[in-house]
């Protein structure tokens, strides 16, 4: 067990940036949230796979998890004879940053509390010897 945790947390550590750090996104994920975010217009998916040179279905999936993590919004626009599309663009920079922080600070004090609980169950035991292991 304690190697599966050494090697999920060096694994955490290895992240590129916040968007794969913090919610296991992709670098195209990040792409697109770049591309989003140097427009001044929202984009609909099909502009947005062109912008970053990939198949639609590639393009939608990538939206999609940007969506679920929280770094895009989606708005439906309505055609006048009938119908709609939807556009996406970016969230608010600075409203995603304090929402990372409150994931990282609700983070930290998990792990406090686990490490406090891991604590008190082992390391107050009674000493062993050697010769006891």
């Amino acid at each position: 067990m304690a190697d599966s945790m050494s090697e999920m947390l060096r694994a955490d550590m290895e992240c590129e940036g916040l968007l794969e750090c913090f919610h296991d996104l992709k670098a195209l994920d990040r792409d697109i949230f770049e591309v989003l975010c140097e427009r001044e217009e929202s984009l609909t998916v099909d502009e947005i796979a062109e912008a970053v040179s990939r198949e639609r279905s590639t393009a939608y999936r990538s939206v999609q998890r940007l969506l679920e993590a929280g770094f895009i919004r989606k708005e439906q626009v309505n055609y006048e004879q009938g119908g709609y599309y939807h556009v996406y663009e970016p969230r608010d920079g600075e409203e995603i940053a304090r929402e990372l922080q409150r994931t990282l600070n609700d983070w930290y004090a998990k792990m406090g509390t686990l490490i406090g609980e891991f604590e008190r169950k082992y390391a107050e035991g009674p000493a062993r010897t050697p010769s006891e292991d």
